[in-house]
């Protein structure tokens, strides 16, 4: 196979961004979503929600002025915008329960082909579980997106026929961003776009699970 560059976690971030469209209330997923942040145009409006009871969510602070108290739903540092709103979590789940969230953007072990999501537990004996907000999300969210990578350390595809994994959701997912390509999951199944450089279809497919065409 042919040699190619992945996409960078940023690069996947600001692909992200750029798809998000003006006016939407977002939320990010812990861990690489929240990198999504940090990329959106500041001359665009839209919300960033946070789980833990925060509305109006800013970018990363620089290094040195963080407040220990602001903070996202992953504990990790995050500013506010002019206007943000704090409230307690049972009244951001019921934000994300009650279908007023545009987007939210998850990481995850496995998407199918049908758009079905298993973010929260391998199945594996031993393995600490991580559920979190992530099915309030799945099911509350108009749509979801997906940022991960297209493979596994060992190599496996996380983009599947179908989860073997515990499901979040069913038939959740609309798109998925991975260090490989933008993943469109459609009725007719993957349908690929923004191929890193380098890489063919044929490369995308031997690593994915399932049938992948370009869209």
């Amino acid at each position: 196979m042919s040699a190619f560059r992945k996409y960078t976690p940023d690069e996947i971030a600001a692909r992200i961004a750029r798809d998000i469209p003006a006016g939407s209330i977002v939320n990010l997923g812990i861990g690489q979503p929240t990198r999504v942040a940090n990329h959106l145009r500041r001359d665009v409006e839209m919300i960033l929600h946070s789980e833990n009871g925060l509305l109006g969510m800013g970018p990363a602070p620089p290094k040195g002025s963080e407040d220990p108290d602001l903070i996202n739903a992953g504990k990790q540092p995050v500013s506010e915008v002019r206007g943000a709103c704090f409230f307690h979590s049972a009244d951001s789940f019921g934000m994300m329960r009650g279908g007023h969230l545009d987007i939210c953007v998850l990481g995850a072990f496995q998407v199918s082909a049908a758009g079905d999501l298993a973010n929260w537990h391998t199945g594996e004996t031993g393995a600490v579980p991580g559920v979190g907000g992530a099915m309030d999300l799945a099911i509350g969210a108009r749509q979801i997106f997906v940022m991960m990578d297209h493979v596994t350390r060992d190599g496996a595809p996380k983009l599947v026929a179908a989860c073997s994994y515990p499901l979040t959701a069913r038939a959740c997912v609309a798109r998925v961003y991975t260090d490989l390509a933008t993943i469109d999951v459609t009725p007719q199944g993957f349908f690929a776009r923004d191929l890193c450089e380098g890489l063919t279809l044929a490369g995308l497919q031997a690593r994915t699970g399932a049938p992948v065409a370009l869209a």
